[in-house]
């Protein structure tokens, strides 16, 4: 069913050629006697033919689709079809008249006004079509676009190049203003394309830059070599001006490239499958109008749990982190969003037990998302003790806080690296879990675990690394051809995790179906071709070689775990995973704190090997700082 507007307008331009159609009959007839006196004579045939046109115009107009078209668009097609429609009524027009004229109906009729009648269909029926496009670029043109908008270069001035420009002339509401071109080919040089000039080659890039006062460069060459594009980005880095790329019109519709630079690549565009599907219906109950606090809110998880957490308004926002700056970021962005919504930040550092048994007393907590960890692998790796301290005492010291503070429900983020760990960060991450567990367990509260895969997108992660090297014109770099991943995105892990601490009933293991795992030579190349540009021609890809404490891939549970489906299709909860629990827990942890104090990272390997199920945390020498570059 077509909307009201167009169906409105199609009425309108319906009654318009209605008017035309009498107009260019009685015309053929003014001009056939020059409005003498034969025109009177001759008027009772006029209004046969203007009866007959009105009949079978219309008719003939909708089969040619002519009442099912955005008029503002109009092109040479367009223009076709209106003479070919034009033609054909005519001729049926013609038909039926000189039929009528056989059978002595309208024996006096002047044939001559025929095809003067269709020359004047012709003008009037295509004149009022294509005068709607010339006012709408007339409108758009008379909006002064150069106030506030800014200032474009176009490199290339192409078939693309063209196309770019009059789309920024035609959308006022972009914001560019194209204000020159640059291309190597010396006959377009001082040339115009839709009045925007060509100044100069390539070569000229920094200095019109400058002269010209641009604040955006395009580069509209779909076949542009990765030298091309390496030199426009080396001259926009040096002056802090960004820039885009776009591949052909041609390339887009034959699949050759996927989307244009000219927009940023959407990380759902690299799952490789259906994001998750979500579940709402139970989440606010167990939100709104609760004290809700988050560790590591400042993070790419935590930030983003702050966000969705935001709208089901609960009584207060907690904002818990180390770091000053992005606790204040995720602070100016929630209250502009939900100014109503009571938030209070806190700086904090989870290892300070004494400082968390405040907070949690003075502020009372009834719901408290943990998400605060060290997480890049290779780090912890040379950061042995801080990898205990944060994840493993940190973790403890949440536990304990909501636990003499009576917190209802408690939900920790982990990871599938803590399945057979061969990191440091792993085997902390998996005694975080056993603590939460282990307490879960002890009290009947319901606190539980979601572990979930790498995050596409997340702050440190490899998607922002490969964006910025194919940025730099590459080369993008992949430690080994066979490395694969569980990815998902981070409004997924957020909604696991809101979705886990609506079913959680104490002591789960929540884990994403997440399919299968992706590849991150697939990954690196996709997001090549996703830039508009081709992997190995534009953008060489390397390998560098696994890093300390790297798998080729990973697991989301031991393979002698059971796991059973939950109410949502896309969550599966595990069952008896974990053996180490209650005083045997606590021993290896006290341990582990007396051996991170002690600086003794050789003995907190040899404790983290011995008490987790199948680990292999190092079979190595400790890595050289040097490795992790």
């Amino acid at each position: 069913m077509k909307p009201p507007r167009i169906l409105a307008r199609s009425r309108v331009l319906f009654l318009v050629d209605l008017i035309l159609i009498v107009i260019a009959a009685l015309g053929s007839f003014a001009l056939r006697t020059d409005l003498g006196p034969l025109f009177n004579y001759y008027l009772p045939q006029a209004y046969w033919l203007i009866g007959v046109s009105l009949v079978v115009a219309p008719i003939v107009f909708h089969l040619f689709g002519l009442y099912r078209r955005l008029w503002v668009y109009a092109s040479i097609h367009e223009l076709k079809l209106v003479v070919v429609a034009v033609t054909t009524s005519s001729v049926i027009i013609s038909l039926i008249i000189v039929l009528l004229r056989a059978v002595q109906k309208l024996p006096y009729f002047p044939r001559s006004t025929l095809p003067i009648e269709w020359l004047l269909l012709m003008i009037l029926i295509g004149g009022a079509r294509f005068s709607l496009r010339v006012l709408s670029e007339s409108l758009s043109s008379a909006h002064d676009t150069s106030a506030g908008a800014r200032r474009v270069l176009v490199v290339g001035a192409g078939d693309a190049g063209a196309l770019v420009v009059r789309e920024m002339q035609k959308n006022a509401q972009l914001r560019l203003q194209p204000v020159c071109f640059l291309d190597d080919d010396p006959d377009k040089q001082k040339q115009q394309i839709h009045g925007v000039p060509v100044v100069g080659t390539l070569e000229d890039l920094p200095r019109t830059v400058v002269t010209r006062r641009i604040h955006e460069v395009i580069i509209a060459i779909p076949s542009a070599p990765g030298r091309v594009i390496r030199q426009v980005a080396e001259t926009c880095r040096q002056r802090g001006i960004p820039f885009r790329t776009m591949p052909g019109i041609y390339e887009l519709i034959g699949g050759k490239v996927n989307v244009s630079r000219l927009r940023e690549v959407e990380i759902t565009d690299l799952l490789r499958r259906e994001p998750a599907r979500i579940d709402d219906s139970k989440i606010g109950v167990n939100l709104s109008g609760r004290r809700v606090l988050v560790t590591g809110a400042g993070g790419s998880i935590g930030s983003e749990l702050c966000r969705q957490i935001a709208r089901w308004m609960p009584a207060s926002l907690l904002l818990l982190g180390h770091g000053e700056n992005s606790i204040f970021e995720t602070l100016l962005e929630i209250e502009e969003n939900f100014p109503s919504l009571p938030i209070i930040p806190i700086i904090a550092d989870i290892r300070d037990l004494d400082r968390l048994n405040i907070i949690f007393d003075e502020l009372r907590p009834q719901v408290v998302f943990h998400t605060a960890a060290h997480k890049h692998v290779p780090l912890m790796e040379v950061n042995v003790e801080e990898a205990i301290t944060n994840n493993v005492i940190g973790t403890r010291n949440v536990v304990e806080a909501a636990l003499n503070f009576g917190v209802e429900r408690l939900v920790m983020i982990s990871t599938d690296k803590a399945i057979r760990p061969s990191s440091v960060y792993g085997a902390t991450k998996r005694l975080a879990e056993l603590l939460v567990l282990d307490a879960a367990n002890r009290s009947g509260l319901p606190y539980s675990v979601v572990r979930f895969g790498n995050v596409l997108g997340s702050r440190g992660s490899v998607v922002p690394l490969f964006k910025r090297q194919i940025a730099h014109g590459g080369p993008v770099t992949v430690t080994h051809p066979d490395m694969k991943r569980y990815f998902m995105t981070i409004p997924e892990a957020v909604h696991l995790v809101l979705q886990a601490f609506s079913m959680g009933q104490g002591g789960e293991v929540f884990v994403l179906n997440m399919g299968e795992q992706v590849r991150i030579l697939d990954l690196a190349e996709d997001l090549i071709r996703l830039s508009g540009l081709e992997p190995y021609k534009d953008i060489d890809i390397v390998f560098t070689g696994i890093r300390p404490g790297e798998k080729l891939s990973e697991e989301l549970w031991d393979r002698w775990a059971r796991y059973e489906p939950t109410q949502h299709p896309d969550i599966v909860l595990l069952a008896d995973e974990d053996v180490l629990t209650g005083d045997a827990l606590h021993r290896i942890v006290n341990e582990l704190v007396h051996l991170a104090r002690e600086g003794d990272a050789a003995s907190i390997i040899r404790v983290l090997d011995e008490c987790i199920p199948q680990a292999a945390v190092r079979s190595q020498p400790p890595p050289d700082i040097t490795s992790l570059l």
